[in-house]
């Protein structure tokens, strides 16, 4: 992972000659930010257009998914019957699929429903992509949420719904924050399901869609290439470096039985 790393940093600065020379070296002389200037005034790919439909996804994908899982979870994690069970276990099965071989039925599926090439059609479909993690993590950690406090809500004249929205929501807080920078990534770093579902006809560019579409005219020309894989991979290995203490806490504390 490092050499590559080091291979798509390095040259993103160098000049088509010194990558072609020494795509390794590091000829502190010769760096340059033209290559970004000009990536980012590539009229193939608007960056910061494509930075921010990608955000948009990852807003969407991530607001449905607490909306639709975190309920969900509740109630499998205060169930006490053999369905609760099932159903985890149908959420969990989830997981062991993965999302390419689910891609061509959602594609004809998508078709039948009108909602091939648009916004809603991929946003619906990678939420559902996400459900198996977050019901399987949000489920763990309400377990670790003593019932004693959904008892004394009900004392106080709360129902099941505003139990969980006024006292478990809350202390969620934290696997919440494990939840959405995964899914972030998730939705950042994808390709074949934008590609697919949205299209080059769509006219819409997440980041790694575009960046595809930039290079493809000028694969062997580096200087263009390296620049613009820099531009995609930057935003979200940042996110990581700084969000990863939210991962490593929320993973840990649901892990414990408090």
């Amino acid at each position: 992972m490092v050499i590559p790393l080091w291979l798509l940093v390095v040259n993103a600065f160098k000049s088509e000659q010194d990558i072609r020379d020494s795509p390794f070296g590091l000829p502190l002389t010769r760096l340059s930010l033209r290559p970004l200037r000009d990536a980012f005034a590539n009229p193939d790919f608007d960056v910061v257009r494509a930075y921010g439909i990608t955000l948009l996804f990852v807003l969407l994908v991530n607001v449905l998914s607490l909306l639709v899982s975190a309920p969900v979870s509740y109630v499998i994690a205060r169930g006490t019957t053999r369905w609760h069970t099932a159903l985890l276990l149908l959420f969990v099965a989830g997981t062991f699929v993965p999302s390419q071989v689910l891609l061509i039925p959602v594609v004809y599926v998508l078709k039948y429903l009108g909602l091939m090439g648009t916004v809603p059609g991929f946003v619906l479909f990678e939420t559902a992509l996400t459900l198996p993690v977050s019901v399987f993590l949000y489920s763990a950690y309400i377990r670790t949420i003593p019932r004693e406090l959904d008892q004394a809500a009900s004392v106080d004249g709360l129902g099941r719904l505003r139990t969980f929205q006024l006292v478990v929501l809350p202390l969620m807080r934290p696997m919440v924050a494990t939840a959405v920078i995964l899914h972030s990534l998730s939705v950042w770093n994808d390709f074949a399901n934008p590609q697919i579902i949205l299209g080059p006809g769509s006219g819409l560019y997440t980041v790694t869609t575009g960046v595809y579409a930039a290079v493809g005219k000028y694969s062997t020309h580096y200087a263009v290439v390296f620049p613009n894989l820099l531009l995609a991979v930057a935003p979200a290995l940042a996110f990581f470096a700084i969000m990863q203490r939210h991962i490593i806490s929320g993973l840990t504390s649901g892990a414990l039985k408090g």
